[in-house]
Order: structure tokens, then sequence, then C-alpha cells
């Protein structure tokens, strides 16, 4: 028995060692890029010199944290980026889903799977290519938006300028940018629906919409309660190339956000020990967050992901 055992493991590891082997590069460069540099967190923690070695630095403890916490400007930087992100979280949960509803009720198919392209194309722009084009749709002056809003009787809007307008400006623009994308998934668990439970539903009397509301949407609650979880974790990420290449020194008081803060200290400024001490911030919050997801997920619908 224990020799058939034996021939069992090394038949499984040499049908198993090719997929292991694809993978191999990938776990490799992954740990170049993403383990290696974790070396660089000391500097959080040091008051960094280039001219010296990382371990060579002045120990400060905490003292970056101190110093960040008693700017005048961080305090906002942080709301700003918890307020777009917030918006933008619950935007892409929320439309993509009803999206995802109206385009499982469409019965012609053509029009369907157009619907479909059209709405995923943004997501494959960059923020780069994007941002070009929402300058001048957005213009205060020339932009379609604003022509139409002064067609209606309407003044214009100076949506990239207006620190008062910037933020909501960020949130719809990413929310109509990832809508397709995130109906995908939706779709994806609609079509996986025992069809038995809407032949059920009829035989109860329940129409088009009352099988929505009670078949579809419960039946999909798992799905949307896992993208919530796996979203939580990204409050802290308000989009960096998005804010990046639309804002401008006019909205920084509702426009900056940690990635952009860091850019500016860590990049422009050279201060690479406060830039770190920023970027672990937000890591260590960030984690904290998809904690309290999972728990959350598991304790409203039973759903865990591991």
């Amino acid at each position: 028995m224990k020799a058939v055992a034996v021939k069992k493991r090394k038949g499984w590891f040499q049908k198993e060692i090719p997929f292991h082997l694809m993978l191999l590069p990938a776990v490799i460069i992954t740990f170049i890029f993403k383990y290696i540099p974790f070396v660089g967190i000391t500097m959080a923690f040091e008051d960094y010199t280039p001219l010296k070695r990382l371990f060579d630095q002045k120990w400060v403890g905490l003292d970056n944290y101190k110093y960040l916490f008693s700017l005048p400007g961080f305090g906002s930087v942080i709301w700003n980026t918890i307020f777009i992100a917030v918006m933008k979280l619950v935007g892409n949960l929320i439309f993509p889903v009803l999206v995802a509803l109206l385009l499982n009720e469409i019965r012609a198919r053509h029009f369907k799977k157009t619907v479909q392209t059209v709405l995923y194309l943004p997501h494959f722009i960059s923020w780069a290519a994007l941002a070009g084009i929402f300058i001048d749709i957005l213009s205060p002056s020339g932009g379609i938006v604003n022509q139409l809003l002064s067609a209606v009787g309407l003044k214009p809007v100076f949506f990239l300028g207006n620190s008062a307008v910037f933020p909501y400006t960020m949130a719809v623009t990413d929310i109509w940018k990832e809508l397709g994308w995130g109906t995908i998934v939706y779709l994806a668990a609609i079509t996986g629906i025992d069809p038995t439970y809407y032949e059920a539903a009829r035989m109860d009397g329940a129409g088009r919409f009352k099988q929505v509301l009670y078949v579809t949407i419960p039946s999909i609650l798992p799905m949307i309660l896992l993208m919530m979880v796996l979203s939580v974790g990204n409050v802290l990420q308000a989009g960096f190339e998005q804010v990046f290449n639309l804002y401008s020194p006019q909205v920084y008081s509702t426009g900056d956000i940690i990635d952009t803060y860091v850019y500016r200290i860590g990049v422009i400024e050279a201060k690479f020990d406060l830039a770190t001490a920023v970027g672990l911030f937000k890591s260590g919050i960030s984690f904290v967050l998809i904690i309290m997801g999972y728990k959350l997920a598991d304790k409203l619908a039973g759903y865990k992901v591991f």
C-alpha cells in the first residue's frame, strides 16, 4: 500500500510540474518587484538621504509620522482621498448592478451585444488619453457639456477648475469609465442562476419586475458582497492616474489625494522618507479595511472568500 501511495504521489507531481513551471516566471517577477522592495519600508522610520546606504541612515522612529500629521494640509489630503474613493466605490457597485439587470432584460441579442461592447471600451483606454478628451469635453468655454448647459439656460461650470465640483467630476468620470467592465461580473452571475427559480416564480404569478426583485437580486447578492469586500481595501485608492492627469493647483484643496501628495513630496521634492511613511500608512489602513470587509461579508451573508 505504501508503494502504491508513493507511486500515486509521484504521478501527481509529474502531472502538475508543467503548471508549476508555467507559474514560476510570474512568481519570480512578483518576488523581485513586490517583495524585495519591502526592504525600502525602513525609510519611513529614517532620516533618509541618498548619500548613505539604506541601513546606514539615521533612525528616527515615528518622527516622520509626527511631522506628517502636524502638516496643515495632510488632514485634508486624507479626507479628499476617502471622499473621492467612497463615491467611486459606491457608484461602481450600484450602477454596474443596475446596468447588468437592464441588459439581462434585453431580448434583442445583437442590440445587447452592441451596448455591451460600447460600455466595455472605455475601460481599455488609459487615463492619459482620456484626460485630454475630458479636458476638451468639460471645457468651460468650448466644451460640449457646457454648450448643452448654456442651451438650456444654465451657467457654464468649470468642472476641472472649480474645487467644489472637482471631486464629483472625478467620481462620475471614473464610474463612466469602469461601468461596462463592472457589468461583466454581474452578468456572468446572472447567467449562472438556475432557470427553474424563474419558472417557479412565474407559476406563483410573479411578473418580470418581481422576478428581478425576488430571484435575480438575491441570487447575485453573494457576488455583490464579494465585489464590495474586494473594493473596501481600495478606500484609500482614489485613482492616481485619473487625478494626476486632470487636477491642477486650483483644486488642491479638494482634489489632492494621498497618491498625488506622495508623488509631489517623494518625486518632486525628493523627500523619500516622508513619501514612504505616507505609503506605509495607506497600506496599513487598507489592510485593516480588507479584514473588516471579510468579516462583514461573512456576518451579513455567510459568504467567505477563503
